[in-house]
């Protein structure tokens, strides 16, 4: 075959399936991927090449023997350094803890591992998966394939930079505010945020906002698709969000139907706290998705929102609430980031009716945004403000800073997750420089499906 690494996962899954490829050649290829690219992208904190191995074997013999095989047999994947693998040392991306060992797989690792598909390592996060850049205290600062010195974004840059760099051919994220958006948009993938409760065991850590949800990332419509379901199959498990029509989000993604009417917005809710403004390849990105949209046969409509001004002080309370929980020895606290410290210590001194009142701004926000949006089938925001950023660029200043300069670069992603709707991030612009650039599509409740649907369509024309 040709380099298995430019292949997409769905053509590997079917390789695989078929015998055309083993699953020990295939896991063999992508940890000398990783060997020879990894020290200058730092996309992997650590690799599990014996375990990976293993597993592997495991599932050639399981193929050799006949019958069935799971979703994703045999095909490799990474998990961030948020999420508690088996045997593996997991340090949430913090030097104030030591790393934790667990003896069984966390939820979302379960539903995958028994889908078949073999994890090749923990990919870099920022401390506590707080950030939109993945750079910390214990390793190097994950580097973007496309420019390395620029960042991939965050919280899942490593594995957004590992799927971009053919160093694993898709990756499971986290997205609480952005987390798995923000990093395919910089990285030039696709990236998607489910509805709430789609996904049973997406959670990496404590989440009071009932903001994080796990979703792929990929390079294209279908193998995002073909990793959504696997997220979706957990036994046992009814989701809370509506059904995909007809069959699989994978299905939904090959026909590539649909036609809607889709109502585009450049406000941001962070305006009432912060200057936001749009650089020009984040404006000719929007505009470049516009015209294809409208190539496609979609219905694009400027659309006049507005949001609640307390949103940007309810979103940081309750963001960082979990922090105050953080088991920290006083002796450690030196050891967290300026942003990590300093926001832990207000969520320490915070009043419970502070946080109380912050959930109920933010509960009110869902449901007078949702209650707007239901004028169209999606809203089409950019994806980002800004080009990517520089390593650095958010940690040479004090917290409050590093703090702005996220909500200024990602002005449109943490919305979503308050509101629990799906969303995508999909390119539609290359820089001079190289640089992707993206558009975010937010679907109506539990519309995964439409989301792909739309997708797939723009990378047909």
């Amino acid at each position: 075959m040709s380099e298995l690494s430019s292949l997409s996962a769905l053509t590997l899954r079917d390789a695989l399936a078929s015998g055309e490829v083993g699953a020990r050649e295939l896991t063999e290829h992508y940890l000398q991927r990783i060997e020879e690219r990894n020290p200058a992208l730092g996309a992997f904190l650590t690799v599990t090449a014996e375990q990976a191995l293993q597993e592997a074997d495991a599932a050639d013999a399981r193929r050799a023997a006949g019958g069935p095989l799971p979703l994703l047999h045999g095909l490799p994947l990474a998990h961030k350094d948020l999420t508690e693998v088996a045997g593996v040392p997991t340090t949430y991306g913090t030097a104030a803890l030591p790393a934790a060992v667990t003896e069984e797989d966390s939820p979302l690792v379960a539903v995958l591992r028994a889908a078949g598909a073999i994890s090749l390592g923990k990919t870099q996060v920022p401390e506590f998966g707080l950030s939109a850049y993945s750079e910390n205290l214990i390793g190097p600062p994950a580097r973007n394939p496309l420019h390395p010195e620029l960042s991939p974004g965050g919280s899942s840059g490593g594995s957004a930079a590992a799927v971009a760099a053919g160093l694993i051919p898709f990756a499971p994220g986290t997205d609480g505010g952005g987390s798995v958006r923000i990093p395919a948009a910089a990285t030039g993938l696709v990236g998607l945020k489910p509805n709430r409760g789609r996904v049973p065991s997406g959670s990496g850590q404590a989440d009071l906002g009932q903001f994080v949800v796990a979703g792929p990332l990929a390079r294209n419509a279908a193998d995002a698709a073909l990793l959504l379901d696997a997220l979706v199959a957990e036994p046992g498990y009814r989701s809370t969000a509506a059904a995909a029509p007809a069959g699989s989000f994978l299905s939904a993604a090959r026909r590539a139907e649909g036609r809607f009417r889709i109502g585009v917005s450049t406000l941001s809710p962070f305006e009432s706290a912060f200057s936001i403004t749009l650089d020009a390849p984040a404006r000719d990105a929007l505009e470049a998705g516009i015209r294809a949209l409208g190539a496609a046969g979609h219905d694009v409509v400027e659309a006049p929102l507005t949001y609640d001004p307390r949103y940007h002080a309810a979103f940081q309370t309750v963001w960082t609430a979990a922090l105050a929980i953080a088991p920290i020895a006083g002796e450690d606290e030196a050891k967290l980031t300026p942003l990590a410290g300093t926001l832990r210590q207000r969520a320490r001194t915070r009043p419970a009716t502070e946080l109380t009142e912050a959930i109920a701004v933010l509960r009110q926000f869902e449901y007078d945004t949702i209650r707007q949006y239901a004028d169209y089938d999606m809203i089409l925001t950019p994806a980002l403000g800004m080009t990517p950023r520089p390593i650095g660029w958010y940690t040479d200043a004090d917290a409050d800073t590093d703090y702005e300069r996220q909500c200024r670069y990602s002005p449109f992603t943490s919305m979503v997750n308050v509101c629990g709707l799906p969303a995508l991030v999909v390119p539609t612009l290359r820089t001079a420089e190289g640089l992707s650039m993206a558009i975010q599509l937010i679907g109506r409740p539990s519309a995964e499906a439409d989301l792909l649907a739309v997708c797939a369509q723009l990378e047909a024309l």
